[in-house]
């Protein structure tokens, strides 16, 4: 326990970023974890030059040498010798030195969402944590973990494997709080009763910021606080990120991190050996503090009140009697009049509420929420928004949301969003930084007045969240499932595909009795028999009766009267519909709201016959 008898007494110094320097040196390789075999030699360099400017703690190269991120470069089989190599270029480095080596260990999940299970993570993390404790470091550094819940969990693991000092480090979400909202004295205070014996900061912030947010942090009596800052917030040029080279900065920065209580202070992103020159130069006779005050910051939240405040949120309406709601699709030609019309014909006829998609089928459509607040303004109906993962980052989505906030629409849809690949665009890119079930979440986090990066937004937004299922797969048990990940992750109500068959509406009815939300069951009025044949052998998941088909089939091309068989079928589903569901969601085709209209105005219908024939019983 050397190194933690030495941060009793002094402060140390640990190193910058290897990255920066191995690419300063004309490594161009993806994968900077395998140059620890590639360019042994090159690894090696960039320790002593860290030591040569005062480094007294080391961490080895092997950040992402997990077998998750291995894969995305077809190393995943060399996890055990990449972690082991890693180790024994560090330990040659301080041989004879006054100096530590800290096996590295990094974050997998990240911001934006991986296709891995918690299992496959944390069977990822005890491979190499095996491979690197093989190689006997004086300890483990954890660092660049966005997720809290991961950074509990290999700690964790670790304790389980060995009695070796751990430094975990979080990365903030906003100054002062993790991504979630996790303050981050809380977060600490959380990994060091798991068995961290550091913790601290690092990545994404520079010094600046990463101060302000170790105000409020205390000098733990059971543990020792760290902080690894980037250079300065990056810059990005010619498909590369920059940062400042300012040591002099770092210089003066690192008498603050004392001030802090911070006893491992290194460098981050940007960082090289000459910010870490500057900062041990300038803590040369230091002592670390025992003392500190702490500046609370208190968190303001004004709670508000929903704007439309005589409207219920869709999930409470279909608690309470039988509610519809009607998606009308916004245009994809700057001519809004028809749709406005539709929107108006559907108030009027007693829709709930009118849900837009998201340039569906991904195809550019006029935003939603431009047509949301027009609707509203200009047709009396309340709109239902639709928001998918596919096009805006986590940027554009937060920003997205409060906009709607502002404009009093609190009712939406969180889905993923069709592939790029089948809309107008298809080399365009598909973001999906988040899956529906993350966004579903992190908008009920600005519920609580928190933002997506865990900073107050100054008042509570009030928006309740839809989410999408389909019933239309060859596993209902395993759709329901989604369903009840979609109610944990915050999940008010549901909407679904539209169904074709009375028999399906029941089987969904079965399936799902046990869940404790709305279900707004999917009804869509088919035009003519080219629109039954393409749902029914183009759209993945949407399967007709034969029954159906030839019924529409039988109308040939007699527009009328397809669209008359269209709405026949529709009101035979809804027959059965209103009979397991307090909710319908009628899907309006190419823009005819004049059916879905009567559709509406069939539910009402119906609903009145059967509430007046309950009366007289």
């Amino acid at each position: 326990m050397a190194f933690l008898n030495e941060l009793k007494e002094r402060i140390l110094i640990g190193d910058g970023a290897i990255g920066t320097l191995l690419y300063s040196k004309g490594i161009t390789e993806s994968c900077f974890e395998n140059v620890n075999i590639s360019a042994e030699d090159k690894v090696f360099e960039v320790h002593q030059e860290y030591l040569q400017a005062g480094a007294n703690v080391i961490q080895t190269n092997t950040y992402a040498a997990n077998s998750i991120k291995l894969a995305n470069y077809n190393l995943e089989q060399k996890v055990v010798e990449l972690n082991r190599k890693g180790v024994e270029i560090a330990k040659k480095a301080v041989q004879g030195l006054d100096a530590y080596v800290l096996a590295t260990v990094g974050g997998i999940t990240g911001l934006q969402t991986k296709n891995v299970t918690t299992e496959e993570i944390d069977r990822s993390f005890e491979e190499q944590l095996d491979a690197l404790l093989g190689g006997d470091p004086d300890g483990l550094l954890f660092e660049t973990f966005y997720n809290l819940e991961e950074l509990k969990s290999v700690i964790t693991l670790a304790r389980r494997k060995t009695d070796k000092p751990i430094v975990a480090q979080v990365a903030l979400g906003d100054i002062g709080v993790l991504y979630g909202g996790t303050p981050v004295n809380e977060a600490l205070r959380t990994l060091i009763d798991l068995g961290a014996n550091v913790v601290g900061l690092n990545c994404r912030m520079g010094p600046y910021h990463m101060i302000g947010s170790l105000e409020n942090v205390p000098l733990y009596k059971d543990a020792y606080l760290s902080c690894y800052p980037n250079a300065s917030l990056p810059d990005y040029e010619d498909g590369r990120y920059y940062y400042q080279s300012n040591p002099n900065y770092f210089g003066e920065s690192a008498l603050q991190f004392r001030d802090q209580g911070v006893r491992l202070l290194g460098g981050c992103c940007g960082t090289t050996p000459e910010h870490i020159r500057a900062m041990a130069n300038a803590l040369k006779g230091y002592e670390p503090i025992t003392e500190k005050d702490i500046k609370k910051k208190p968190m303001v939240i004004q709670v508000r009140k929903n704007r439309i405040e005589n409207e219920k949120p869709i999930d409470q309406i279909a608690n309470e009697r039988t509610a519809v709601i009607v998606e009308l699709d916004p245009p994809k030609q700057l001519h809004v009049n028809k749709f406005l019309d539709g929107a108006k014909a559907l108030h009027e006829a007693g829709v709930d509420a009118v849900t837009l998609a998201d340039n569906s089928l991904a195809s550019p459509r006029v935003d939603n929420m431009a047509l949301g607040a027009l609707m509203q303004s200009q047709a009396g109906a309340r709109p239902l928004v639709h928001l998918t993962c596919r096009d805006r980052n986590l940027i554009g989505l937060q920003s997205h949301l409060m906009g709607l906030h502002t404009l009093g629409m609190n009712q939406v849809l969180a889905i993923t969003g069709d592939p790029t690949k089948v809309g107008d665009f298809p080399g365009a890119s598909s973001v999906y930084d988040l899956t529906s079930f993350d966004l579903i979440s992190l908008i009920k986090q600005l519920n609580e007045g928190i933002s997506f990066s865990g900073k107050s937004l100054g008042q509570q937004a009030n928006f309740t969240v839809g989410a999408a299922f389909n019933p239309n797969v060859r596993s209902l048990e395993k759709a329901v499932i989604r369903m009840e990940k979609k109610i944990t992750a915050g999940a008010d109500y549901f909407m679904t595909q539209p169904v074709y068959s009375e028999q399906q509406i029941i089987d969904v009815y079965e399936a799902t009795r046990h869940i404790n939300k709305p279900i707004y069951l999917g009804i869509m009025p088919l035009t003519s028999s080219r629109n039954a044949e393409f749902l029914h052998n183009e759209v993945p998941g949407i399967k007709l009766t034969d029954d159906i088909r030839k019924r529409m089939a039988a109308c040939g091309d007699d527009k009328e009267r397809a669209e008359l068989e269209g709405l026949k079928i529709a009101k035979s589903l809804i027959d059965t519909a209103i009979k397991y569901f307090n909710g319908i969601y009628l899907i309006t085709p190419f823009l005819r709201y004049e059916m879905t209209v009567t559709l509406t105005q069939y539910i009402h219908e119906q609903v009145k016959q059967s509430n007046s024939l309950q009366n007289q019983i």
